[in-house]
């Protein structure tokens, strides 16, 4: 379960964004953080993490696909495995660039490597610098300068 010094950390970081609500969920709990009418941020609920959820609204099944839309659909399914994503690595606002008017990171077409920084996501005032943490090529930019992103969100996709 998560610590009170890590639970105040994500209060101040959801109050310090325009993010209305953090939900998060672990193996040992599950914690929400909304903010109230006022704007402040509260802690809401921490409990043991129960079966999984269901979702309120569950789509209806897609029509059936004509054969050579499926063809389509698993062809573009096989190019997307070939992908890996960067993902964020906390809550924050993605910047492409170290400071505004500087040229990005990285651009569609780019090659990277392990080390070769791609994007800088900014937590509670903290600039953090996210490497590439893989050998390839940028084939993709998933989200815009100035976007807040979260845990866990796909930023590149790179073809190794």
């Amino acid at each position: 379960m998560y610590k009170l010094n890590e639970i105040k950390e994500l209060i101040k970081l959801v109050d310090s964004t325009s993010i209305q609500q953090l939900d998060i969920e672990i193996e040992s709990g599950k914690i929400s953080i909304r903010k109230a009418d006022a704007g402040a941020a509260q802690f809401v609920a921490a409990q043991p993490a129960a079966a999984p959820v269901q979702p309120a609204f569950v789509p209806a099944p897609a029509a059936p696909q004509a054969p050579a839309a499926a063809v389509a659909a698993s062809a573009e399914a096989d190019a997307k495995a070939d992908l890996h994503q960067i993902t964020s690595p906390m809550v924050g606002t993605f910047y492409s660039a170290p400071s505004p008017g500087a040229p990005s990171f990285v651009k569609v077409g780019d090659i990277v490597n392990e080390k070769t920084v791609v994007c800088i996501v900014e937590a509670m005032k903290l600039m953090n610098e996210i490497e590439a943490e893989v050998n390839g090529q940028i084939v993709e930019v998933l989200v815009e300068n100035g976007q807040l992103v979260e845990y866990g969100q796909p930023l590149f996709l790179v073809k190794r």
